[in-house]
């Protein structure tokens, strides 16, 4: 999951202009074009499904070697019979991740998102060179970790990309849940297309591919890629004005001097604050990252499972988990009528009248949890034998994949709209966990597979889904008290009750997109 970077833009009413200085640069009203918020349908979509499929895309970057363990394995001279050295490489990717975007998505948003973008893509498809080449098992790991950071800095700026596109409703919302599904779609499809690779050729060649595709993209993201962030758009316009027509103006954001190194200690230090203190942002970022840590688990313990019940190769292990895949797309589907369960509750709402209840945003979440998450993994691990036919369990990955993507999004969507202008910190704070649980977890996958047995160590797994799962419950019942009490929910619902005492009902409903 990311952190979505909306809220730590400069604030910007419904019509979408900024307050200035009258010598300050503004947007040449409302209906200015070159603001994010005006561009036509057709842009925003191209943008985002561009957004969306790179975050996939690069996912793949974090698993796709995994297939090829074993043959790395004898590359290197390496062994996994007393610990899963083969994992060092995935696990350097995964905890540079953690780090790498708590610094480097600030400072996209200060400098833009187009050319930071182009840059660190391309420092990305330098350093995977080393990773093919690669002579000693130390290289691969070092450059793992620039990569790892890289990718994921990369993902995680597209939600800040949606933001500061789309008002709030319907588009965003499908758009945040399309964001999400890149995030773990992209992860799993790792070792597919890894498996597919190596059948044919070396290991080697799943970075070289990687190379030829991304450096091909390069040029896409360069035409279709432009700069989304509003007071950067403005800044650019008033240097250019200043330029030609020798005015002092400048933008809001230029008046600010806000130091790069203000920016990222409050990106550090308000998500760990929140992280400690907000009961919810530490609850549900553990649920979330126990969904993302086991889309990184299962890259080990298929592998183990299908070779050592059905003796299968790297090729039928790699290609087996198509069918998360397949679960996940079931649940981006899914999402759909969520999203519409969602706006409805509007209609209900007495808190604030006209605007959707956040809770509402967990429906889909509590069945898909206990059912998909918690139920698929008990399915998986009692499926288990060599007696019952491949497809049997692998029914069971499916539903995991839904339960983990429907689980993944409503922590996200939940948090958006609860914490509103502290989302981006709660976000931030619950990704860390995300990529940290992502890091360790899977060292324990084969050790715990071989102490435990396939059927109890998946059904450990699956009694935590299932005590994680009484989460979305609580919150359900409870959800209202509970962000009347934290002062960062409670601070976010006052202001926002108070822009409706400032505007006229229709305009506000108008304006976040609720119909």
């Amino acid at each position: 999951m990311a952190t979505p970077n909306c809220t730590q833009a400069p604030s910007i009413g419904s019509s979408n202009t900024v307050n200035a200085h009258p010598d300050g640069m503004d947007w040449d009203g409302p209906d200015d074009r070159t603001n994010p918020f005006n561009w036509s349908q057709t842009k925003k979509w191209r943008v985002t499904l561009l957004a969306c499929f790179m975050t996939f895309v690069l996912q793949i970057n974090g698993t796709a070697m995994t297939s090829a363990a074993e043959q790395i394995n004898e590359s290197f001279h390496v062994s996994d019979e007393n610990f899963p050295h083969s994992y060092w490489p995935v696990f350097s990717w995964t905890l540079s991740g953690a780090a790498a975007p708590m610094i480097g998505l600030p400072l996209m948003e200060h400098f833009g998102v187009r050319w930071s973008y182009m840059m660190m893509y391309a420092c990305l498809i330098i350093f995977i060179v080393p990773q093919a080449v690669a002579q000693n098992f130390a290289t691969l790991i070092v450059t793992r970790i620039i990569t790892g950071g890289c990718s994921a800095t990369l993902a995680n700026i597209t939600s800040g990309i949606l933001s500061d596109m789309w008002r709030d409703g319907r588009a965003k919302s499908f758009g945040t849940s399309l964001y999400i599904w890149g995030l773990l779609a992209g992860l799993s499809t790792g070792p597919v297309i890894g498996s597919a690779i190596l059948h044919f050729t070396t290991w080697r060649w799943i970075f070289f591919s990687q190379i030829i595709f991304y450096s091909v993209f390069f040029p896409v993201i360069f035409v279709g890629l432009p700069e989304v962030r509003p007071d950067v758009i403005l800044a650019r316009r008033a240097r250019t004005l200043r330029k030609t027509t020798n005015t002092k103006i400048y933008a809001e954001v230029e008046k600010q001097h806000t130091s790069i190194r203000e920016i990222v200690r409050e990106t550090l230090v308000r998500p760990t604050r929140m992280l400690c203190t907000e009961a919810v942002v530490l609850t549900f970022g553990l649920w979330s990252a126990f969904c993302v840590g086991t889309a990184f688990m299962f890259t080990q313990s298929i592998v183990q499972v299908y070779s050592g019940l059905y003796d299968w190769t790297f090729y039928g292990t790699g290609l087996v988990q198509v069918a998360i895949v397949i679960g996940e797309i079931a649940g981006l589907v899914a999402s759909i009528g969520q999203d519409e369960l969602y706006f409805r509750s509007a209609r209900t709402n007495v808190e604030d009248p006209g605007k959707p209840i956040p809770e509402s945003r967990l429906y889909l979440s509590i069945p898909a949890s206990f059912l998909g998450l918690a139920g698929g993994l008990f399915y998986f691990a009692w499926t288990s034998y060599p007696s019952i036919p491949w497809i049997v369990p692998t029914i069971a990955l499916g539903s995991v994949g839904f339960g983990m993507f429907c689980s993944v999004t409503a922590v996200t969507t939940y948090l958006l709209d609860a914490y509103a202008k502290y989302a981006a910190s709660a976000i931030a704070g619950a990704a860390f966990l995300e990529n940290i649980l992502a890091a360790f977890l899977p060292l324990a996958t084969q050790s715990m597979y071989r102490t435990l047995g396939f059927h109890w160590a998946s059904s450990l797994l699956g009694f935590l889904a299932l005590a994680l799962s009484f989460l979305p419950v609580v919150l359900f019942f409870f959800g209202r008290k509970i962000r009347e009490k934290s002062p960062f929910m409670g601070e976010s619902a006052y202001e926002d009750r108070k822009m409706l005492s400032d505007k006229p009902r229709a305009r506000y409903r108008s304006s976040m997109g609720y119909t």
